[in-house]
C-alpha cells in the first residue's frame, strides 16, 4: 500500500469521527442489515420452505427422532402430490400439530393391507416399499379415498399412528404444506420419494 493511500484512508477516518452523527449512522446501518436478514428468513420460512424437527420415530429409518428436515412449499404449485412423497401436513384430528408421513393412496383409489402387504385398487401386485425397516404386520382396510384426499402411512409401520388409526383417515390436498426434500441435521441427506409394484 502506497503512502498516499495510507494518508487518504487516515483522512477519511478523521473525517468520519469528526462527523457528530457517525455513530448513529453506523448503528442504523447495522439495524438495516439485521432487519433485511430477518425479513428474508421470515419470507423463506413462511412462504418457501418448512423447517421442522421430527419428534418421533414413526418415519424411521428415513427420518429418525430429532432429525431436522426441510420441505418445499412450492412442490405442488403445478403438479399434484405423488405416491411415495414424504410430506408435511396438519394432523387431521388435531390441526395445530404438524405431521410428517408418506403418501401411499391417491385420490379415488382403494387401499387394502393384507398380512402387511399393500394393494391398490384390488390389484394383485404388491406395493414395493424398499424404505421400510421391517415387514408390516396386520390387515387393514380397505380404505376408499375421497377425491382430493390422500392416504398416509409412516415408514415405521408397526409403530406409526397414521391413516389406519386416525378418526379422520385422509389428508386433503389443500392441507399438504410441502414435500420433504432434505434432512440437514445431524447430517445432510437428500430424501428419496419413490414406490413401485412387484408381483
Amino acid at each position: 500500500m502506497s503512502e498516499e493511500t495510507k494518508i487518504e484512508e487516515e483522512q477519511e477516518k478523521d473525517e468520519q469521527f469528526k462527523d457528530p452523527n457517525w455513530l448513529r449512522k453506523e448503528i442504523f446501518s447495522w439495524i438495516q442489515t439485521i432487519v433485511v436478514a430477518f425479513l428474508i428468513a421470515f419470507v423463506v420460512n413462511n412462504y418457501v420452505i418448512v423447517n421442522a424437527t421430527v419428534p418421533t420415530g414413526s418415519m424411521e429409518p428415513a427420518i429418525r427422532p430429532k432429525d431436522r428436515i426441510m420441505a418445499n412449499r412450492w412442490s405442488y404449485f403445478k403438479k399434484s402430490p405423488q405416491r411415495g412423497d414424504i410430506v408435511v401436513f396438519p394432523f387431521p384430528d388435531e390441526p395445530e400439530v404438524l405431521y410428517v408421513k408418506r403418501i401411499i393412496g391417491l385420490p379415488g383409489e382403494t387401499v387394502a393391507i393384507y398380512d402387511g402387504k399393500v394393494f391398490i385398487n384390488d390389484s394383485e401386485l404388491i406395493l414395493s416399499e424398499p424404505y421400510l425397516n421391517e415387514p408390516m404386520r396386520g390387515t387393514f382396510g380397505p380404505y376408499e379415498i375421497p377425491q382430493g384426499s390422500y392416504f398416509m402411512l409412516g415408514d415405521n409401520r408397526n409403530y406409526s399412528k397414521d391413516s389406519r388409526d386416525w378418526n379422520t383417515s385422509f389428508v386433503k390436498e389443500e392441507d399438504i404444506i410441502g414435500k420433504v426434500f432434505l434432512k440437514y441435521f445431524p447430517r445432510i441427506q437428500w430424501m428419496a420419494n419413490h414406490v413401485n409394484y412387484t408381483s
